[in-house]
């Protein structure tokens, strides 16, 4: 089995201590929008770069609709002393998603050079998904890729739709560029058991997600060995108090998530 995947919990404001801290620290995605406007969330997440963390700061443009402008992307990566800022992107179009992160790096280029910048991958089909990912594989401004969890099912050979498909492709065909950072984008359909998968693949550098958190706030474990449901779910930013006895579940749930990973961080408070 290859080396870890680095698992970065998604949680409230109110929870980053109990939930998303890392020991050792590892990676954190960072919204940028909180970075700005929550004093607790850009202190902890500063903290946590200082003890060695790798901050990613995302644009915005999942919660808000829209990203931030690239003055606003850079100052929240500087205040946390973020290395990475992912780029705009437009769920299943390929083409837009290229207009968007060209025109992203652009406006960050011009003010800075000092982050990684990261594209996500979208397409309609496989033929665009393809061109897409040919593009953003040969663009001097890339420095890390994101692959989107896989939502809904899909054929186990579209590249579009399964991620596990997208990554085997990659590494079949010799696409893999050393220079570039790969990333997943939160855990799909199958949740924690892809990332058993994915760890075949030693140039998968991360992942992220909200999953364990949300799902043990709602009262529901998720086993080492499956099966993984994930039954309708709120947004994080609207999951509300969590009860504390709800705490040791998603606690758990986090580990689980990080053993498929083959990882050994742990919460702190839980070491």
């Amino acid at each position: 089995m290859a080396k870890s995947i680095a698992f970065s919990a998604i949680a409230p404001p109110d929870y980053l201590d109990a939930f998303v801290a890392q020991e050792p620290a590892t990676v954190h995605h960072v919204a940028a929008q909180r970075v700005l406007t929550d004093a607790a969330y850009r202190a902890f997440f500063h903290r946590e770069a200082q003890r060695g963390a790798e901050i990613i700061v995302d644009n915005g443009v999942f919660d808000l609709g829209h990203a931030l402008p690239a003055a606003d992307l850079i100052a929240a990566a500087r205040i946390v002393d973020a290395r990475e800022i992912i780029l705009p992107d437009v769920m299943r179009d390929g083409l837009a998603t290229i207009k968007a992160s060209d025109e992203a790096a652009r406006e960050i280029l011009d003010l800075s050079d000092e982050f990684r910048l990261c594209v996500v991958l979208h397409a309609a089909d496989d033929h665009e998904w393809l061109r897409c990912y040919d593009y953003f594989a040969s663009s001097d401004y890339v420095g890390a890729i994101a692959l989107p969890a896989s939502r809904r099912p899909a054929p186990e050979d579209q590249l579009c739709r399964t991620r596990w498909a997208a990554t085997r492709y990659l590494e079949d065909h010799g696409m893999v560029e050393d220079r570039i950072v790969y990333r997943l984008l939160g855990l799909g359909r199958t949740g924690h058991l892809e990332l058993v998968e994915q760890r075949e693949h030693e140039w998968i550098a991360s992942v992220d997600g909200a999953a364990p958190v949300i799902l043990g706030a709602m009262g529901i474990e998720m086993l080492p060995d499956g099966p993984y449901e994930k039954p309708p779910t709120p947004r994080i930013e609207d999951l509300g108090p969590i009860p504390e006895e709800r705490f040791g579940l998603i606690r758990r749930n986090i580990a689980v998530v990080r053993e498929a990973a083959g990882s050994s961080v742990r919460i702190p408070e839980a070491a």
